[in-house]
């Protein structure tokens, strides 16, 4: 029985690891949509109620953009925006910030 349960947890994490987005294509998102408030990298807020973005957990941020477009999060600025972005775009976005260096916490 504990290797069923090896083998799912196994799959479970093959699976998790292949949903992730691409850096790249969310550099170009995030320079068409994020930079104005957020800095091109995430790490410099244009406005002390923005937050960083750089270095944050790839998962806080596409929960948090998914739950701007349902509205579950409420920020008119931020909703307008989250409401244009695909699953992909979200993806993206969220691996593109949390693989920038940020001050946040400790880089190795």
């Amino acid at each position: 029985m504990s290797r069923l349960a090896i083998f799912v947890v196994a799959l479970a994490l093959c699976g998790a690891a292949q949903a992730g987005g691409n850096a790249e294509a969310g550099k170009r998102k995030a320079s068409q949509v994020c930079a104005a408030c957020h800095g091109a990298d995430g790490s410099k807020p244009t406005a002390p109620e923005n937050p960083i973005l750089a270095g944050q957990h790839p998962d806080y941020l596409a929960k948090a953009l998914q739950d701007y477009k349902s509205g579950k999060r409420n920020n008119a600025i931020m909703k307008g925006f989250a409401l244009s972005l695909t699953k992909q775009d979200i993806e993206d976005l969220a691996a593109w910030f949390s693989s920038q260096p940020s001050k946040l916490h400790y880089q190795r």
